[in-house]
């Protein structure tokens, strides 16, 4: 169709583990000769599997299989999935920072990407500076870009620091910045991948806002990730769920969200714990021992209501103690919302087992099922390691003494104080 815009046909990516290239020249044609003709890959270990569903021991592995769709002039799609899914290797493959494996890609127009907090800029040239390169390297002239320079300024809202090298730069002020040279300099395709939660709240409002704007008013296409449903369903026509490196399902946004809702994979239990390190997610730095959602109950088997306060109690195993270490506590709602997100003071842990608390007070939850994430930081600066939905718990309506039956609206549901003057 002539206002196809990007069309996909039969992408795979695979990656070797533990190493930057694939191998030698020899290595890499006689694996692509079995995989063209349908064989199995010859480097492949007996009893081993290069499929991203199965644990193996293969030096291979599936980042994306089989992946077809198109999209529209105009469209906006969003990718949804868990981390792992496949969404920002298939991103690196339409922004053209990687090549697949096998299948091809078409792209009708100039892309314009914002993947990942780093990338994009030169570190040692100022905002200015890069502003035009951005503009450059999509082939747009120097007047082009002059003419939209005041306009991605004003919107990135670093006026004051658009001489200065972007090396020195916020996360927030470098996303700002970057998100608004994307937006701004008129590409066909605007690839945007979940950089966005690094932004304050008036940042994302507004970067929504431009996203619907370049849509709506200018007819160019969108690719949008992110776990944010309720801005999926804002501004997206289409959603593109992904497990595992495969597409599960494309259509309208409302119907596909809550089937990936549906068979989320969000723990189900209150409590997760793990007798060794061995057998504990995590990574070489940390490695999650125990978390609990712990009601402070009167009486054991009652539900956890409105009212009731929760404890987040962990448990985990520090194999980093000589870097800072900041905790940082995620809530979410079974919409994927997040309610809130809390962090301790980043300081020097112990080696070995540390234990913590988060206190939830009562009175501040509304009815409905939430799930708990765990981030670890380092330095202040990264993440080690996200421990995703780990656990989650259900809080219940309590027995109304009001008169007010129904549904209260809201995700927080404070108990304030009113007085009639």
């Amino acid at each position: 169709m002539s206002n196809t815009v990007i069309k996909v046909e039969n992408i795979s990516k695979q990656y070797r583990l533990g190493a930057v290239s694939t191998g030698t020249l020899s290595h890499d044609l006689n694996r692509w000769w079995h995989t063209v003709r349908g064989k199995e890959d010859p480097y492949l270990k007996v009893g081993d599997t290069n499929d991203r569903t199965q644990k193996g021991n293969s030096d291979y592995v599936w980042a994306l299989r089989d992946i077809n769709f198109e999209v529209q002039q105009g469209e906006v799609l969003g990718i949804i999935g868990r981390n792992g899914a496949g969404k920002s290797t298939l991103l690196k493959i339409l922004s053209r920072t990687t090549t697949p494996t096998t299948g091809s890609v078409k792209l009708k127009g100039r892309v314009a990407s914002l993947l990942e907090v780093g990338t994009g800029f030169h570190p040692e040239l100022s905002g200015r500076e890069n502003i035009f390169l951005n503009g450059a390297i999509l082939g747009m002239t120097k007047q082009e870009i002059k003419r939209k320079f005041d306009e991605i300024v004003d919107f990135a809202g670093v006026e004051r620091y658009i001489d200065t090298p972007v090396k020195r730069y916020s996360s927030g002020m470098y996303v700002r910045l970057a998100f608004g040279v994307a937006a701004h300099l008129e590409p066909e395709i605007l690839i945007v991948d979940e950089v966005l939660a690094v932004g304050d709240a008036e940042f994302q409002k507004k970067a929504l806002g431009k996203m619907k704007d370049v849509s709506n008013k200018d007819g160019r296409t969108v690719l949008f990730v992110s776990h944010n449903m309720t801005a999926m369903k804002n501004l997206c026509n289409s959603i593109m769920y992904m497990q595992h490196g495969k597409v599960v399902e494309i259509g309208p946004t409302d119907s596909v969200i809550n089937h990936y809702l549906t068979h989320s994979e969000i723990n189900g239990e209150m409590v997760q714990s793990f007798a060794t390190p061995e057998d504990a997610p995590g990574n070489d730095s940390v490695k999650m021992k125990r978390i609990e959602a712990c009601p402070i109950l009167n009486n054991p088997f009652d539900p956890i209501t409105v009212d009731t306060p929760v404890n987040i109690e962990f448990e985990f195993w520090n194999y980093v103690p000589d870097k800072e270490l900041n905790l940082s506590l995620h809530l979410y709602t079974t919409t994927e919302e997040c309610v809130f997100n809390v962090y301790t003071e980043a300081k020097f842990l112990p080696e070995g087992i540390n234990k913590g608390v988060c206190e939830i007070p009562a009175n501040l939850l509304n009815d409905g099922i939430y799930s708990v994430s765990m981030l670890i930081v380092a330095e202040r600066a990264y993440g080690i390691y996200n421990f995703e939905h780990v656990i989650s718990f259900e809080v219940n309506e309590k027995r109304s003494t009001s008169g007010w039956h129904g549904k209260h609206l809201g995700i927080v549901r404070p108990k304030l104080n009113f007085n009639f003057v």
